[in-house]
């Protein structure tokens, strides 16, 4: 993106018309304000309960719950499993935070398609990676999945690191999904509609049975 607005604000130096040229600058700008805006990383408050217990899982990405199913996940969980899937506007904040505190035991990234993002199929056949952690409450697995115009995902976790409840793991750039992935006896907290903020809002909570 910033790359189309230096185009068009160089393109716009250049012409000598001058409705093309203010247009070609106010482009750029629209553009280069836009990227940077988009990019923004703001400081989030993770909830003191969240940091005290390791049960509670928060939400990973900022935007609206658009799906909850119960389904057999076989990547990590494999078994029955509790999935909450949030969508992401290209005018959410895109960072991305861990869900709870753990040990990462799972990590794979998946080449794939671009589907938009709130399409159910998004979940396997986009472009994505799969993250699986596990602590004393049980297993977390979650997905950052890429949209239909989002094309980049980045993840900065790798098998063995230890993480704590809402701390970066990295983004989805322009519009895209999250999905997580809980052990059946979780509790969930959300519903399909809420809005939920990533290192704020605590959206279930483990309850291991073993």
């Amino acid at each position: 993106m910033l790359g189309i607005a230096a185009v068009l604000l160089i393109s716009g130096y250049f012409v000598e018309n001058k409705i093309l040229t203010y247009s070609f600058i106010s482009l750029g700008l629209v553009f280069a304000l836009f990227t940077l805006w988009f990019f923004r990383d703001p400081d989030r408050t993770i909830p003191p309960e969240a940091l005290a217990d390791e049960s509670i899982v928060i939400s990973p990405a900022d935007g609206k719950i658009v799906q909850m199913e119960v389904e057999n996940e076989r990547h990590y969980i494999k078994g029955e499993s509790k999935r909450v899937s949030i969508f992401l506007s290209p005018i959410d904040v895109h960072v991305n935070r861990t869900p709870v505190s753990g040990v990462v035991e799972f990590y794979e990234y998946v080449p794939g398609d671009y589907l938009v993002a709130y399409h159910p199929k998004s979940s396997e056949k986009n472009e994505h990676s799969r993250i699986g952690v596990k602590n004393k409450y049980g297993k977390v697995f979650y997905k950052q999945i890429v949209g239909l115009v989002a094309r980049r995902i980045v993840c900065e976790l790798k098998v063995g690191d230890s993480i704590q409840v809402g701390d970066k793991i990295g983004m989805m750039k322009f519009g895209s999904r999250m999905d997580i992935a809980l052990e059946p006896d979780a509790e969930i907290l959300v519903k399909i509609g809420d809005r939920v903020v990533a290192g704020e809002t605590i959206i279930a909570k483990l309850n291991k049975t073993n």
